[in-house]
């Protein structure tokens, strides 16, 4: 994958050179695990490192700094940055320790961000980018978050983001609860932050729920379920085939 610079000034690259340098290593490492064990075969073209206000604003109009176009991701590596995106997207629920939790966050949780966008090229999953995906959304969503956690964490980090997003669940339940997961996204893009976010954590801890609980850690088995039900015909919703309304 080539990198590609795009800020303002060199001064604003100086800033982040050392943190781009330690995630390019890292995620080159989880890129091997993802084509040994999850078949990605066609990596994104390149990576363009920026400022959260241009790929908010220039490269995009989503509120999140980190995403894929077509072939290339976009990401800010500006910890401070995702400190405080993390920390609004709470909207003012009275939760001292979770936003004590984000704004101390470490450069861990940013590079799972970024392994987030790489996993999402894996060839496991049944959509492109440009299909229209509504059925099988949070799936991809959950698992793009679910293995470069596993992969790209400590056991520590994952746990406590783990008991973060499900207490966070819990919070917004009143707020977004009425909508199914496979629904994912539906006018996310044009809601609260905590709205799309909230796609975000239930997605992951379905995913996390099928793969550790259901299926006994065996992540290729999740899949090999996936792609029957694509196999069948999605006779039903893929929530519907997983029977994650007894979860």
């Amino acid at each position: 994958m080539k990198h590609i610079y795009a800020f303002e000034d060199i001064k604003e690259y100086e800033i982040h050179k050392d943190l781009i340098q330690r995630f390019s290593k890292r995620l080159e490492e989880y890129q091997h695990i993802l084509e040994k064990e999850y078949l990605l075969i066609n990596q994104p073209k390149g990576i363009v490192w920026t400022s959260a206000e241009a790929a908010t604003t220039i490269f995009s109009d989503i509120a999140i700094p980190a995403f894929t176009n077509k072939n290339t991701i976009y990401i800010t590596p500006d910890l401070a940055a995702w400190r405080k995106l993390f920390v609004q997207q709470l909207d003012g629920k009275d939760v001292p320790h979770i936003e004590r939790f984000y704004e101390e966050l470490s450069e861990n949780h940013i590079l799972q961000i970024l392994g987030h966008e790489l996993t999402h090229h894996s060839d496991l999953f049944l959509d492109d980018f440009d299909d229209e995906r509504e059925d099988s959304i949070w799936f991809e969503e959950g698992m793009c978050e679910y293995l470069p956690r596993k992969f790209l964490l400590t056991e520590k980090e994952c746990d406590e983001i783990t008991a973060v997003e499900e207490e966070l669940v819990d919070a917004f339940t009143g707020e977004y609860g009425h909508r199914s997961i496979d629904e994912f996204g539906s006018g996310s893009y044009t809601s609260s932050l905590s709205s799309i976010m909230f796609d975000y954590w239930r997605s992951y801890l379905y995913v996390k729920h099928l793969v550790e609980v259901r299926f006994k850690h065996d992540i290729q088995a999740v899949f090999e379920e996936y792609h029957k039900w694509d196999q069948e015909g999605r006779t039903c919703s893929l929530s519907e085939h997983f029977e994650l309304d007894q979860y």
